[in-house]
């Protein structure tokens, strides 16, 4: 086991939604540990949190309790112009529904993190087309997101959530709107890139994605439930 921190820290983390005069707990208490370099799938039934750990990994929320440590940054103490500093540096985000913007053709499409990323202009098109080379989408770089197939629009984004270099690729349900050979295809891209050395969390409900990482947590209910590993 390495010594080193984790990359990823939750400690008593709960979130609490208010809904009129009532309040709605989605999380209540997670404590998570994800080393650099981890393969980790979290899974569970629907209402069991796993959108709302999801928002939180990739900070696009913030606890209402606990403590939430990325990269050995509190994530509660920083203001939001930090927060969206150590979100692009740090996470890479692939999202059921793709994402990508028509009127760009592909390549810009990837390039588009790297207008918030501090990175050269200069630099942008061959980092983005590079990334598309990883995922196998070198061809596709001058296309329009329309004339992809949806395989292909799901690795468009892998790149894009890849062009700022993050050590940590965050996938949300990245093959809810695939059929099961490309969904397949994408399994295994996302297999590859954590070979490569980068920590890739899924969230999933779908069981055969789950079981391809090697770490599984399950929530329930806002909580951990099981915890397994391969």
């Amino acid at each position: 086991m390495s010594s080193a921190p984790p990359l990823i820290e939750l400690r008593g983390v709960g979130r609490v939604y208010r809904r009129g005069t009532s309040e709605v707990a989605a999380l209540r208490g997670v404590d998570l540990e994800v080393l650099a370099g981890e393969s980790l799938a979290i899974t569970g039934p629907s209402g069991s949190g796993k959108s709302t750990l999801l928002s939180l990994l990739g900070c696009l929320d913030r606890p209402s309790f606990g403590e939430y440590r990325l990269g050995q940054e509190s994530v509660g103490a920083l203001d939001d112009h930090a927060l969206s500093r150590l979100r692009n540096r740090t996470i890479g985000f692939v999202f059921q529904a793709f994402h990508l913007i028509p009127e760009l053709t592909v390549a810009e499409n990837v390039e588009t993190p790297l207008l918030y990323g501090g990175v050269p202009p200069a630099e942008w098109r061959t980092r983005a087309r590079r990334c598309l080379e990883k995922v196998g989408l070198g061809h596709r770089a001058d296309h329009r997101p329309a004339e992809l197939s949806g395989g292909e629009a799901q690795r468009a984004a892998v790149a894009r959530a890849l062009v700022m270099e993050p050590p940590v690729l965050l996938a949300d349900e990245p093959t809810g709107n695939l059929d099961s050979v490309t969904g397949e295809e994408i399994a295994e891209l996302l297999a590859a890139l954590h070979g490569d050395g980068r920590t890739v969390i899924v969230v999933t409900h779908n069981e055969a994605l789950a079981r391809r990482a090697r770490r599984v947590v399950r929530l329930r209910d806002g909580l951990i439930e099981t915890e397994e590993r391969r």
